[in-house]
C-alpha cells in the first residue's frame, strides 16, 4: 500500500491533443505532445513523491504514461468507470476536463492506488498486434453479412475483392505475430505451454497473453477476478441474491469464452466438471462461465511454474 503521508497525487485528464494537470491545487495545461510530456515530467520531479492518477483512454494515454514510466515517476492508469463513479458518490456531477483531473487527485488520496509496472516493448506489440487482428476480423463478419444481402452484380464484386483484401490482412498480422513469437523464445513458451491445454489454441494463448499480460504473477482470485469471472454476492438481510461476474477484462472473456466451449466437450479434467454442473442443474450458461474461471486459473497456475523452471 502506498503511503498517504509520502505520496503527492497528481490527478492527469488525458484527451487526444491535451493534457489536464491537478498538482497541489492547481491546474495546469498541457499539450499531449513530446514537448508536453517533457513539462509534465518537469513539474512533477520538482515534487517530491508525485504520483500520477489517470485514466485508460483507449490509447491516448500510452504515450504520456511511456514518458513517466521512462523518467521513473509512478503512474496508476485506471478504469474510467471507478472514477466517475466516485465522482458520483462525491457529489461532482458536472464534467469537464479541470474538474476530472481534480477527481483524479482525490480518487488518489482516498484510495491510494498501486503504480501500474511499465510494459515491455514485446508485450506492448502483441497487444496492438492482437488488437488490429480482432478489428479485421470484426470488419470481415459485419462486411460478408452485407455482402450476403447484396443484390447488385457489381457491388458483390467489390464486395468479394474486399473480403479476400481483409482475409490477406488477418493472415499478414497472423504472421508477425508468429514472427514476433520466434523472435522472444520465453514468450514462445509460454504460448505453447497454454497451448497445450485441450481446448486451448494457439491463437487463443496469445490473445489471453496479449490481454491479460499479468498471468502467472497471480493468485487464484486476481487472476479470475481480473479476468472479470469472480462471482460476487448479492445479498441483503434475509434476501439472498443470485451471485454475478462482474468488471474484469471483456477482451480476455472473449478470448476464453471459445476455449472453454471446446474444452467443456473434450478435456479430461474440464468436461467432467462441466457436466457435473449441468447434472446438478445449473444453466448453460453458468456452467460456462465456470469453465472459463477454471481455465483461467489453470492457465495462471502452470505459466507461474514455466517461469519458475526458466528462473531455475
Amino acid at each position: 500500500m502506498n503511503d498517504k503521508k509520502t505520496s503527492v497525487y497528481a490527478g492527469l485528464d488525458i484527451a487526444k491533443a491535451s493534457l489536464q494537470l491537478h498538482l497541489q491545487s492547481k491546474s495546469y495545461d498541457l499539450p499531449n505532445t513530446p514537448e508536453g510530456h517533457a513539462q509534465l515530467i518537469k513539474r512533477l520531479a520538482a515534487i517530491p513523491g508525485g504520483h500520477v492518477i489517470c485514466e485508460a483512454t483507449g490509447g491516448y494515454e500510452r504515450a504520456v504514461v511511456a514518458a513517466l514510466h521512462a523518467a521513473a515517476l509512478p503512474v496508476s492508469v485506471l478504469n474510467p468507470a471507478r472514477v466517475r463513479q466516485f465522482a458520483r458518490a462525491s457529489g461532482e456531477l458536472a464534467k469537464t476536463d479541470p474538474i476530472d483531473a481534480a477527481m483524479l487527485t482525490a480518487f488518489g488520496q482516498a484510495f491510494t492506488p498501486q503504480p501500474t509496472p511499465p510494459r515491455t516493448v514485446t508485450e506492448i506489440k502483441l497487444a496492438a498486434l492482437v488488437t488490429r487482428r480482432a478489428q479485421l476480423i470484426e470488419m470481415r463478419v459485419a462486411e460478408a453479412q452485407r455482402a450476403d444481402t447484396c443484390a447488385d452484380a457489381d457491388l458483390c464484386k467489390l464486395f468479394t475483392a474486399w473480403l479476400a483484401h481483409l482475409e490477406k490482412q488477418i493472415t499478414k498480422v497472423e504472421a508477425l505475430v508468429e514472427a514476433l513469437l520466434k523472435e522472444q523464445t520465453p514468450l514462445a513458451a509460454q504460448v505453447q505451454r497454454l497451448d497445450d491445454i485441450m481446448g486451448v489454441g494457439r491463437l487463443t494463448a496469445v490473445m489471453v497473453l496479449a490481454t491479460l499480460p499479468e498471468l502467472g504473477t497471480l493468485n487464484r482470485r486476481q487472476a479470475a477476478a481480473l479476468a472479470g469471472l469472480c462471482p460476487y454476492n448479492r445479498d441483503s438481510g434475509q434476501w439472498a441474491g443470485k451471485r454475478c461476474i462482474s468488471g474484469g477484462r471483456a477482451e480476455v472473456r472473449r478470448a476464453l469464452y471459445m476455449a472453454a466451449l471446446s474444452a467443456s466437450r473434450s478435456n479430461h479434467l474440464l468436461k467432467p466438471f462441466y457436466d457435473r454442473l449441468i447434472a446438478a442443474g445449473k444453466p448453460a450458461k453458468v456452467a460456462l462461465i465456470a469453465v472459463m474461471r477454471k481455465l483461467v486459473v489453470l492457465m495462471n497456475h502452470l505459466l507461474k511454474n514455466l517461469n519458475f523452471s526458466l528462473a531455475h
